[in-house]
């Protein structure tokens, strides 16, 4: 009789996922050592991302609280990974320090309008892209000097340093006088103040910097160029970024990844009279590109 009882408790430990076995809830559906189960075991998602680029990666100064397409994107993966979305921690980065922190493991992912390039790919892994971006330039609204890429040629033109932006542009307007800082919030400022000629970067990236200053700086509009966003993770953590893979192709095919343009960087429609162009929403495909 006791054995048969001991051979019923056995069954139903593992009928229900008890005594010690893994259950449904028990958070053990990642495999045992991957970056997806230390995420759910710390309970904190670790992300870093851009606090001065509104749309995208914005630190509001008067709550505190991450906005923009990254943040919402972060937000999706952190549920998937924790349970919930507010299971996150956001880290500040830049385009000088994105690789280094990946490496050292500071964060677990970058997602911060990281344009995916060859060069890159020698130091972190990408995900496939999840956004795609082109490059345009950024002038005072009175500035009628400057109404293509070749005109900055002798012009000071300001990007950040460790951008595809920068590159770009000595390839494109050898002549021009690049100015290379950190952020492109001090882009802005010395754009504004009229230190500067101009402002060139993904045109995504300018319209948040546009947002801010509405009458007092316009883009061009001739965009040039063609930017993947991607997520970066640690080199080599194909897990991982398979993972991850799977979740913006679901995102994609599901809405999510709608809804989240819709909420932060949304259509922009504008007039001919500011020159300014339409964004439209730039889904990458639902199924993976070949590598």
């Amino acid at each position: 009789m006791t054995s048969r009882r001991s051979m019923l408790a056995a069954l139903t430990c593992l009928v229900l996922g008890a005594c010690g076995l893994p259950g449904p809830d028990s958070g053990a559906r990642f495999p045992e050592g991957s970056t997806m189960a230390r995420v759910a075991d710390r309970g904190v998602f670790t992300v870093g991302i851009k606090f001065d680029h509104p749309l995208f990666g914005y630190k509001d100064p008067s709550t505190g609280r991450i906005t923009g397409f990254d943040a919402e994107i972060a937000r999706m993966v952190a549920k998937d990974l924790t349970g919930s979305e507010r299971d996150i921690r956001f880290i500040e980065t830049m385009p000088r320090n994105r690789e280094d922190f990946l490496r050292r493991g500071v964060v677990d992912i970058v997602v911060a309008t990281y344009s995916i390039s060859e060069e890159r790919r020698k130091l972190v892994d990408f995900t496939d892209p999840y956004y795609y971006s082109r490059q345009d330039v950024l002038v005072r609204s009175d500035e009628r000097g400057i109404r293509d890429l070749a005109d900055l040629a002798g012009r000071e033109v300001c990007t950040a340093a460790g951008s595809t932006s920068a590159q770009r542009l000595r390839g494109e307007v050898s002549r021009a006088r690049l100015v290379i800082v950190d952020t492109y919030s001090e882009c802005v400022s010395a754009l504004v103040d009229g230190r500067i000629d101009a402002i060139s970067t993904d045109e995504s990236i300018l319209l948040g910097l546009m947002s801010q200053y509405p009458d007092t700086v316009r883009l061009v509009g001739r965009p040039f160029g063609r930017e993947p966003y991607g997520i970066g993770v640690r080199r080599g953590d194909t897990h991982f970024r398979d993972h991850l893979n799977g979740l913006i192709r679901q995102y994609v095919s599901d809405g999510r990844w709608d809804e989240a343009f819709r909420d932060t960087i949304g259509v922009m429609s504008v007039s001919a009279k500011t020159a300014k162009p339409s964004l439209s929403p730039s889904p990458p495909p639902t199924s993976s590109p070949s590598r």
